[in-house]
């Protein structure tokens, strides 16, 4: 196998966060619904907020930084490992951040 692979990963750590919560559960909140009200609706009365789509999510998670590096198609079944490699070699593992997750890999020509 010839060529090359561009491979980009992220760290894991132990504090990442990932929350769905439903715009139905986000408007049952009389501080959300206080909020929006005097952001987007100042002195108006009387108004209602609702929604008619009740499979909305609204995602909170950590933003994440991604990492990039090139290797060869024929250590495509090590990647992970090159992976741990490279995040060592910048320095980016430490106590919390110790594993990578692959997010995507590219072959180049």
């Amino acid at each position: 196998m010839q060529g090359k692979l561009n491979v980009t990963y992220q760290l894991i750590c132990d504090n990442d966060t990932h929350k769905e919560i439903s715009l139905k559960e986000i408007l049952a909140n009389e501080k959300v619904i206080k909020l929006i009200k005097s952001e987007f609706a100042k002195g108006i009365r009387n108004l209602q907020l609702s929604t008619d789509d009740s499979q909305t999510n609204v995602i909170i998670s950590t933003e994440k930084e991604l990492y990039h590096f090139e290797a060869h198609k024929k250590d495509f079944a090590d990647l992970i490992e090159l992976a741990e490699e490279d995040a060592k070699k910048r320095k980016l593992l430490k106590k919390g951040c110790d594993a990578v997750e692959i997010i995507d890999f590219q072959t180049l020509n």
